[in-house]
């Protein structure tokens, strides 16, 4: 179970982003070809007017689930200044804090969220698809262009914050056990490596303002080598 929720937010933001780019270019196309009085009457019935509110709605599902994926490897920028100053002992219990922390509030907004889901039309849409009376069940509003119940819109924010909640949890267990937080490198781009043999590209590749920690709060790990006498910076 929890392997197949390693890579959930790379597979749903990968679709979305997709489709969302799909549907644009089509939606762009059909437009340009509706305007030549060769291609219109091929095209010029098709309507997208949909194309724009679907893409918007897929685009604030895309920032809730990358919200949840720069928990899990440490995108997200922090202030840590002081906490990068700190003994490990100390600096443990800061950073176990503030993952907990952000674990209570996006569990909080999880909660919040789904109990306005439900008020805003989820709680109608689940007892009427099980033939069950709905009562005085409030049926909740409907986009403009696509006219879906906004319900389904706004689920984004229980459950891209209920998975934020997991994945600052996850983060807190691996970093009580092991010591270690998620890093990542902002200057590094996936599959342009440095050029070592060439001592001017070598020299070009040198970020002479990067940090040993990337600016992330360091983990008790790197305080390993203190003992042995190592300098750390």
């Amino acid at each position: 179970m929890l392997r197949a929720l390693d890579h959930l937010e790379e597979w749903l933001i990968a679709f979305l982003m997709g489709t969302a780019t799909l549907i644009i270019f089509v939606a762009v196309m059909q437009r340009y070809a509706a305007g030549t009085s060769l291609l219109y009457p091929i095209v010029g019935h098709l309507d997208f007017a949909w194309a724009q509110e679907l893409c918007i709605i897929m685009f604030v599902w895309m920032a809730k689930f990358g919200a949840a994926y720069g928990v899990r490897t440490g995108i997200h920028v922090g202030v840590d200044v002081v906490i990068n100053r700190l003994n490990p002992q100390w600096r443990s219990k800061f950073i176990v804090f503030g993952l907990l922390a952000g674990a209570t509030f996006t569990g909080i907004i999880s909660v919040m969220g789904g109990h306005f889901v439900m008020e805003n039309g989820a709680h109608y849409a689940f007892v009427s698809a099980f033939g069950l009376p709905v009562g005085d069940l409030y049926e909740g509003p409907i986009t403009p262009d696509m006219e879906m119940p906004t319900w389904i819109v706004y689920s984004a924010i229980p459950l891209g914050s209920a998975l934020m909640c997991f994945r600052f949890l996850q983060v807190c267990v691996s970093f009580i056990k092991t010591g270690e937080l998620p890093h990542h490198d902002h200057g590094h781009v996936e599959g342009l490596e440095e050029d070592k043999t060439d001592p001017q590209r070598a020299a070009q590749d040198i970020n002479w303002f990067e940090m040993k920690d990337n600016l992330h709060p360091k983990g008790v790990a790197d305080d390993k080598g203190d003992a042995d006498g190592e300098k750390r910076p």
